[in-house]
């Protein structure tokens, strides 16, 4: 009987042993970024509303009786909060700025204008890099300047011009992460292939023009996140709330990512 109860003893001995193991293990393949979000929170800033381009509020005009600038703003606030959504599946706390217009209103103005845009290639999102200033090529042929036309696919990016516009926000907001929102396009449905006749059946695109930096001014992401729809969806808020929150969720996963974390 004894000698049962010793060997029941060892085996919950080693039991204990294995978990203690298996949390240092995993407490060591925490990433410091990870960790650092855990006690942090992501601030959210939406787009300009001069970088808001739809091709159909026309449609969602007809359909809700809003008008383009009760439209714009619905839209602007809907990313913004299904992004908290997203985060917030994760765990992650976050500032949203549109979440109270009249409190956040000087802190928008401040932050628009210390950023500048450019249109950039899209980013590889398989093997992550951020996106280089181009050079100009130009040359010279008979007399007349000729610039090398580029067909790669680009993106509105986002670059912060005064190097204490984060720090500042980090030390108010303890956020350490930061999402910039910087063009929402909203296509109206086209030709699936070139020189194919439309039909106006095909569905329409959103397109997310994003940036990513984390508190030392390291952008982790950038790029763009697209999400087709019916064409015969002309309600902002079902479009929010079915095609938003997808495009949120691929930027947060992206931002995960970025900060060397993966499932």
């Amino acid at each position: 009987m004894i000698g049962r109860i010793n060997i029941i003893a060892l085996f919950l001995i080693s039991v204990n042993l294995i978990l203690a193991q298996q949390t240092t293990i995993n407490t060591k393949n925490s990433t410091p970024e990870r960790e650092l979000l855990s006690k942090s929170k992501v601030m959210l800033i939406p787009f300009e509303p001069k970088l808001y381009m739809s091709e159909i509020d026309y449609k969602l005009s007809s359909e809700t009786k809003l008008n383009p600038k009760e439209i714009k703003h619905i839209f602007r606030d809907g990313l913004n909060e299904q992004l908290g959504f997203a985060f917030k599946s994760e765990k992650i706390s976050s500032v949203d700025l549109m979440s109270d217009t009249t409190k956040f209103k000087p802190e928008l103005y401040s932050i628009y204008s210390n950023l500048s845009y450019e249109y950039q290639k899209v980013p590889n999102q398989e093997n992550y890099q951020p996106p280089k200033k181009e050079k100009d090529k130009k040359e010279i042929v008979k007399g007349q300047v000729v610039v090398e036309t580029n067909s790669d696919e680009r993106f509105m990016n986002a670059k912060v011009t005064n190097a204490k516009l984060i720090p500042l926000l980090a030390a108010k907001y303890n956020c350490k992460v930061f999402v910039f929102i910087n063009q929402l396009d909203i296509k109206a449905s086209g030709n699936s292939k070139p020189g194919q006749i439309s039909t106006g059946t095909e569905n329409r695109k959103i397109v997310v023009h994003y940036t990513v930096y984390t508190i030392d001014a390291k952008e982790i992401n950038s790029g763009t996140a697209e999400e087709e729809f019916d064409s015969s969806l002309n309600n902002p808020k079902k479009i929010i709330d079915k095609h938003f929150s997808k495009l949120s969720k691929l930027i947060v996963t992206r931002t995960l990512k970025g900060l060397g974390y993966s499932k």
